[in-house]
């Protein structure tokens, strides 16, 4: 949170030093950041396009192709089921590729900037 007026009288201020409002707009300005958002969206922007065309596509198909949705795979188990818990696969899968590029590549990002502008502070 940014704050431009100092801690209250009589109380030593205990926390790191919060940038100001003008600081904040500064570092957002800056190469860094936009490397750092460009970083974020072309991962984020691609997968959630390919997850909503293949959440899409189960749709479709679950509604104009029900022969081929009921088709067996093993016992009682059609396809209109494997594709369904594909679709919870696929979300944790996402999640989990999420999890690996933010703590590789975003993180580390956001934490220099971030200690830039307390060190700033």
């Amino acid at each position: 949170m940014a704050t431009d007026a100092p801690p209250p009288e009589g109380r030593p201020h205990t926390g790191p030093l919060q940038p100001t409002t003008e600081a904040f707009v500064a570092v957002q300005a800056g190469a860094e950041f936009a490397e750092l958002r460009r970083s974020h969206r072309s991962f984020a922007f691609p997968l959630t396009v390919a997850f909503v065309t293949w959440y899409l596509l189960y749709v479709l198909l679950c509604n104009y192709a029900g022969g081929f949705m009921a088709t067996k795979v093993v016992g009682n188990v059609n396809m209109a089921l494997v594709l369904g818990l594909a679709q919870f696969a696929t979300t944790f899968l996402i999640a989990w590729f999420y999890s690996r590029h933010a703590a590789t590549k975003l993180d580390p990002k956001a934490d220099a900037i971030k200690s830039r502008m307390e060190a700033d502070a």
